[in-house]
């Protein structure tokens, strides 16, 4: 089985969230199993030969490999791509996007007929691949080359969807009656990700929960009229977690390795962390720790509303590890000056101490109002760090009473309610130890994923 990824991001190359992880992590997986995979890549500015094992170039292609023998045809055009920004820059969105990620998909398909590589399927990611499978359809109908070829659409998050003014539309080179309301158009505008939902074969999302809430109006952005029309199309299957860079055995960013039968180096990752955010060194204390975009999404208005008072009433400590809006950076700040022994701040990213509160923490906040699949939460049982999580899209699906403490109302009294929860079953030592050691029974490695990953193209293949 031959399978294309068409992705905008892809770590180690470029990665600006979750689905360069996805991108770079799911390919090895497919690889494993036996799928042949290949990756089509703008080249960015950020992406530099030592990432990876150039093996050739044709024209405007670089080809590099990365796990065991994926190539990543890596699409160089300076005027598009050589950029400081993947989508844009401190002054926001380029305003030529359109036009960079049409070329991209454009590109991405001749490319394959350049090297003589013929896939069965090919799986886009996300609005700057969703032009994939319309040109497929209406640039090659009679092409005998990619007659054959089946597609498969994954939203990693329904709220990005690339939507750009109707007067570009001629930029797309695409029939003129596309651009309808069973089609590109939305609400007079142009709107890439409906094409990708329409016109691909299968339609995946990264979580059964997600797949669930995206054909309501809460969580539809606009397009739950259409996933409800493709709902037998429409199948979430939960992201994994790279087990081996994440791994608290052997991670080379923690102050101390171990493992759920050597939990006492886990405190000493506590004591570690303490002594360097500044916080009162004490391992009798709860320690919350937060990675992640300071952004409303997250539920930093339920954080915003209840952590002064929390903390001022409450023997808590909390490491804060994100960038985002000004408000909540401001926010923060102002309480680490407030609580400088019990709140420690970092708003700008830094890949160590990301690892390090993992580690080091008792309890790992995730109360985004909604998450289509999320990988703190994974991360977090994975360095038997408990979660605590609102329940929604992947959230809901990984993490339970049985590994953690969920809440079910978005609001700051649920929240509270919850942490204050979470703080009497960390005071009964054996309790704790043992919903601890329960995290790390769990197993959402990017191993189970690709087995249904490939389940699911068999079928498309089959015709299932």
């Amino acid at each position: 089985m031959k399978v294309l990824f068409c992705a905008s991001e892809v770590f180690p190359f470029a990665k600006t969230g979750g689905l360069a992880d996805v991108a770079g992590a799911l390919p090895v997986a497919l690889e494993k199993q036996g799928v042949e995979v290949r990756i089509v890549l703008p080249k960015y500015k950020t992406v530099t030969p030592q990432k990876s094992r150039v093996t050739g170039a044709k024209g405007d292609i670089e080809i590099v490999t990365i796990g065991k023998d994926i190539q990543v045809y890596l699409i160089k055009n300076d005027a598009y791509f050589n950029r400081e920004g993947l989508y844009g820059n401190s002054h926001g969105d380029y305003p030529d996007n359109l036009e960079r990620f049409s070329f991209y998909c454009r590109r991405a398909l001749e490319v394959l007929k350049e090297v003589l590589w013929q896939p069965d399927i090919i799986h886009c990611h996300d609005w700057q691949a969703a032009l994939v499978p319309l040109y497929l359809k209406y640039r090659y109908p009679t092409d005998t080359f990619y007659k054959n070829i089946k597609t498969l659409f994954t939203i990693h998050n329904l709220a990005y969807q690339g939507v750009f003014d109707k007067a570009e539309y001629k930029a797309l080179g695409l029939r003129e009656s596309l651009f309808s309301i069973e089609g590109l158009e939305f609400y007079q505008k142009i709107n890439l990700l409906k094409g990708g939902l329409i016109f691909s074969d299968l339609l995946t999302t990264v979580s059964p929960s997600y797949a669930e809430e995206i054909q309501t109006k809460r969580h539809g952005c606009g397009l739950e009229g259409v996933l409800a029309k493709r709902k037998k199309e429409l199948l979430g299957i939960l992201n994994g977690l790279d087990y081996e860079y994440w791994n608290p055995k052997s991670d080379t960013f923690i102050y101390k390795h171990y493992s759920e039968e050597t939990l006492e180096q886990k405190y000493d990752n506590k004591r570690l962390l303490q002594e360097e955010c500044g916080l009162a060194v004490n391992g009798d204390i709860p320690l919350f720790g937060i990675v992640g975009r300071l952004a409303q999404q997250k539920g930093w208005d339920l954080l915003a509303q209840s952590l002064d008072s929390f903390i001022k009433h409450t023997h808590i400590q909390i490491v804060i590890l994100g960038e985002g809006e000004h408000r909540y950076e401001k926010l923060l700040h102002d309480l680490a000056r407030k609580y400088p022994h019990a709140v420690s701040v970092h708003t700008i990213f830094n890949e160590p101490l990301a690892h390090k509160i993992y580690a080091g923490s008792d309890m790992f906040l995730m109360p985004s109002h909604y998450e289509p699949c999320g990988l703190g939460q994974m991360i977090a049982l994975r360095y038997g760090t408990v979660p605590i999580v609102f329940k929604t899209g992947g959230l809901a699906d990984t993490v339970s009473e049985e590994n953690g403490f969920v809440f079910e109302h978005a609001t700051a009294k649920d929240f509270v309610e919850t942490l204050k929860r979470s703080i009497a079953v960390y005071q009964d030592k054996k309790r704790w130890r043992a919903l601890v050691k329960k995290a790390f029974t769990y197993n959402f490695s990017w191993d189970i994923s690709a087995k249904k990953y490939i389940a699911l193209y068999e079928a498309l293949l089959s015709g299932r």
